[in-house]
Parts: C-alpha cells; sequence; structure tokens
C-alpha cells in the first residue's frame, strides 16, 4: 500500500477541528513535501520525523513521499503532526502491523530519537475526538490534562516505538483513567476573610457580589484594604460545575497553562498589571489567542488601580461585560473566545490617593476620576467607598471575623436559590427576566423610579439596582423584593455620589 490516511486535529482558537493526513509514496527521486497551508513549525516536521523513524529502527523509504493535510484551507501550526505524519509514512511503506488507522486520532511533537514531547490543546482534542467516537493517542506528557475530559479513550505514549506492539496486539497499551472530581467541599484556599481587620461594609458588600456574581468596585485611600478584601473573593465564591471546570480548563489548555487537584474546582483570578494592553486584556495577535477576560471565564478578574489603566484599555471590555464573549476579528480569520467574568476593581478616590488632600484641587480630582468613562462604571454594578480603619482597630485582635469557608456556605445556598429559580445567577439576568424575576410592589416601583430619576442613572443602572435587590431578597431568603432592598441597593453607588459633589464644587 503506497496510500495511507491517518486522523489529527488541528488547533483553531477553542476548537480542535479534523485534520486528515494523507501520506502517498510515489516513484521517483526522493523527496518529502508537505502541502495543505502548513506553517513552517509544521513544514519543519519532515526533518524531525525521518530521523525520528531512522533512530526508531524504521526504514525511511525513498521514495517520492507528498503529505496532504487536509482540509487545505484551514492554517496547521505546532508541532502536533510529526506523530500522525510519522504513523502514516510508517503504514504507507507497510511497516506496520494492518490496523483500522479510523478508529485512532494521533497528535504529538516528536524528537529527533523518536521520544514524544508535549503539545498544547490537548483538553479541546480530548473532547472532540471524544464525540467522533475515535481513540485519541497523545503523548504522556498530556495524559493528565486530557484525564479531565469524561469519556474520552486516550492511550498515552512516550515513544514511537511503543505503537508497533500495540498495533501488532502484543502489548496492550492502558486506556488513561478518568480523573476522579473533586467534591466543592474539598476546595480549599489560603487567603482567608478572617484575616481582614474592620470593614464590615466592605465585607457585606463582597459577600453580595459574589452570592449575586455582580461586579464590584472598590474605592477609597491606600492601605485601607481593598486589595486585601479582593483578592479574597476565589475563597467565598460557590465551586464551579464540572461543565464550568472544563471550560475554564480548555481556556488554560490552548495556553500553556495546566490544572491540577487542587485547583479543579477553583474559580480562576486574574490581576493583570494596569500597565496591560488591549489586546493582551480581550485578546489578539494574527492567530488569535485568549486574553485576561477569557482566562478569568467562570471566575474573576481583578484590576487594582484603576484610573491607571488606559481609557480605551477599560472601554474595550464594555461589549464582553454585557456578552460574556469577546469576538476578535482578522482579515484572515475570526474567534469567539467565552468571557464570562465577574469584574472587581480597586481605585483611590483622587491621583493624591486620599479625600480632601491639598495637594489636587477638586478640577483636577474630577479629572483623575474622568479617566474611567461613564458607560464603563455604569456597568459596574456595586461601588462601595471603603473608609480607613478607626483607631483602636488594631488593638481588638480578639473579634475575629467570619472565615472565608462559612461565608462560602451562605453564598453557596444563596446561589442554589438562583439557580433553582431562573437557571442563573442574578447578574446575568436579562430584561426580560428582570421583570419576571424582580417585579416590585407599585409603591416600590415610584420610590425606585423617583430616586433613578434624582440620581441620574441610566436604564441599566436601574436593572442593576433591581438585581442587586434581588440578591438582597434572596441571601434572607425572601420570595419578594422589598423597600429595604431597594434602599440598600441604591446607597452602592458610590462613584455617582463622588462624581456629582466634585461638579458641584467645580461649576460654584
Amino acid at each position: 500500500m503506497s496510500l495511507a490516511c491517518v486522523y489529527s486535529r488541528a488547533r483553531f482558537g477553542l476548537e480542535s477541528p479534523l485534520v486528515t493526513v494523507e501520506v502517498d509514496l510515489a516513484n521517483g527521486l526522493p523527496a518529502f513535501n508537505i502541502v495543505g497551508l502548513p506553517e513552517t513549525s509544521v513544514r519543519e516536521s519532515k526533518d524531525r520525523v525521518r530521523s525520528a523513524i531512522i533512530n526508531c529502527g524504521y526504514e525511511f523509504p525513498a521514495k517520492r513521499i507528498t503529505i496532504n493535510l487536509a482540509p487545505a484551507d484551514l492554517p496547521k501550526e505546532g508541532g502536533r503532526f510529526d506523530l500522525p505524519i510519522a504513523i502514516g509514512i510508517l503504514a504507507a511503506s507497510e511497516q506496520l502491523p494492518a490496523v483500522n488507522l479510523s478508529d485512532y486520532e494521533f497528535a504529538g511533537e516528536l524528537s529527533l530519537s523518536g521520544e514524544l514531547r508535549s503539545i498544547i490543546g490537548e483538553i479541546p482534542m480530548a473532547m472532540a475526538s471524544c464525540e467522533s467516537k475515535r481513540t485519541l493517542i497523545i503523548p504522556k506528557a498530556n495524559a493528565e490534562q486530557a484525564s479531565w475530559v469524561k469519556q474520552a479513550k486516550i492511550h498515552a505514549i512516550d515513544h514511537l516505538t511503543q505503537l508497533y506492539p500495540h498495533f501488532s496486539r502484543q502489548i496492550t497499551l492502558p486506556l488513561v483513567e478518568e480523573k476522579e472530581f473533586a467534591c466543592a467541599q474539598s476546595v480549599k484556599t489560603t487567603l482567608d476573610m478572617a484575616d481582614v481587620i474592620g470593614q464590615p461594609l466592605a465585607k457585606r458588600a463582597l459577600e453580595i457580589a459574589a452570592s449575586g456574581a455582580h461586579n464590584l468596585l472598590f474605592v477609597g485611600p491606600p492601605g485601607t484594604g481593598k486589595t486585601m478584601l479582593a483578592s479574597r473573593l476565589p475563597g467565598i465564591l460557590p465551586a464551579m460545575t464540572e461543565k464550568e471546570a472544563l471550560e475554564a480548563a480548555s481556556i488554560q489548555s490552548i495556553c500553556h497553562q495546566n490544572i491540577d487537584d487542587s485547583s479543579w474546582l477553583t474559580r480562576p483570578f486574574r490581576a493583570p498589571h494596569h500597565t496591560a494592553s488591549s489586546a493582551a486584556l480581550v485578546g489578539g495577535g494574527s492567530q488569535p489567542q485568549p486574553g485576561e477576560i477569557s482566562l478569568a471565564h467562570n471566575g474573576v478578574l481583578f484590576l487594582d488601580e484603576l484610573p491607571e489603566f488606559e481609557r480605551k484599555v477599560l472601554d474595550v471590555l464594555r461589549e464582553p461585560m454585557e456578552s460574556g464573549e469577546v469576538c476578535i476579528s482578522r482579515a484572515l480569520q475570526k474567534q469567539t473566545f467565552p468571557a464570562k467574568f465577574q469584574l472587581i476593581a480597586a481605585m483611590n478616590p483622587s491621583p493624591t490617593g486620599f479625600y480632601n488632600d491639598n495637594r489636587s484641587t477638586p478640577e483636577q480630582v474630577l479629572r483623575y476620576l474622568n479617566r474611567l468613562s461613564g458607560p464603563f462604571l455604569d456597568r459596574i454594578d456595586i461601588q462601595i467607598e471603603v473608609a480607613r480603619l478607626p483607631r483602636g482597630m488594631w488593638a481588638q485582635d480578639e473579634q475575629k471575623g467570619e472565615s472565608s469557608e462559612t461565608i462560602r456556605t451562605r453564598v453557596a445556598l444563596c446561589r442554589d436559590v438562583q439557580i433553582a429559580r431562573q437557571g442563573i445567577a442574578n447578574a446575568h439576568l436579562g430584561s426580560a427576566e428582570v421583570r419576571q424575576y424582580c417585579k416590585l410592589s407599585t409603591q416600590d416601583n415610584e420610590f425606585l423610579e423617583l430616586a433613578v430619576e434624582k440620581l441620574g442613572l441610566s436604564t441599566r443602572a436601574h436593572h442593576k439596582i433591581l438585581k442587586i435587590a434581588r440578591t438582597l431578597a434572596d441571601m434572607e431568603g425572601m420570595e419578594n423584593i422589598n423597600n429595604s432592598h431597594i434602599t440598600e441597593a441604591l446607597s452602592y453607588r458610590a462613584m455617582d455620589r463622588i462624581i456629582k459633589h466634585l461638579t458641584q464644587q467645580v461649576s460654584v
């Protein structure tokens, strides 16, 4: 047989499309050609494959070898096609036992000695292979990550020579065992809310944000614990479901990041520096790659020193905050990555860091706050001031606050109520769902509309106040929203009050 077909998979964002590796051996002057839109790393595989085949004791055919990677219009990159190309050459030259190669999919980078090196994107590949009901053969270094995919048939090898005894049924390769999913109670965190001294209002806001998946902004002078509070949010969030965990793991898989048993159900926490570019946050490149917001999918994106980010960088977050995904369009291709993240931000109230500081005028403070656009602030549900600790607070060591585990238990119960009622967290409710699940009495509705008119809030802010009130009612186990919930939700609009106060000062 001078023709062989081997299945593999390319990497196209979070997708793993099927690639058929067709190998043809023809008479003529020895040559080795690869066609089918291969990138440089794929074209260089001819040298790796040739050396690997010879060093493994096989004969490299002295013929005209043509490798076609179909479909021809799909870009192929990386060393993942080394193994399927080598298998195709050996099968076409009849150096492997007769076996139905259509039952398998192969991926792996070969060293010159025939050893297999790891690839990226093993989780999307394992998911796609499982759907096609084929057995996936990958390097042993990728087996642990791929084993998170349930019901996937995976063989892990570390050398090319291991395939001959398997195909000849001399030594059958064992299937990689599936990972056992950890239970929610086993999720641990080293950052405990009990370490935060004082700040009961900020802790309350953090619990509300965790219960309803709301975006949160801390405003306060330096050293008040804003960053400390934000870093403890993952510890009070409910554990991810298996589906959410697999989505997050898939994104990490294509970004050279690994997960382990301890971090499997823990929600991601990303904290990019304020010098990050737009492409770093939302993703980009000629071959689009996920950004920080996609790496924070189903988790937390923390932006410290918020006004220090460039305004255009922050404004690119506006669409993903609403849609839960980001679409990156390039001339040759378009990629959509999931980006359902919870935004937590922290900032100082002035360029000098303190309120009523003589070093900055109201005009300078207003100019500093205007680095944040109105539409961006409008998408942040809870905006709360974090005050400096009062005198004597450090001496009250015996008054230790609640632990993260205690708070997480309450948060998980509240989130379960929301999932049972509407299937999603309160922060993700659409307009029609807000009208259905956030109903108010006639009197409370008039009170809210008057408050929105007085504060000059938008319809989006109106909806966010209703969602927060719905979360407050769920935290108290109440079926209906009452006036106290609306009043508390309205109190979480710190930036509106600060900007309105400064505008009045400047106009005077």
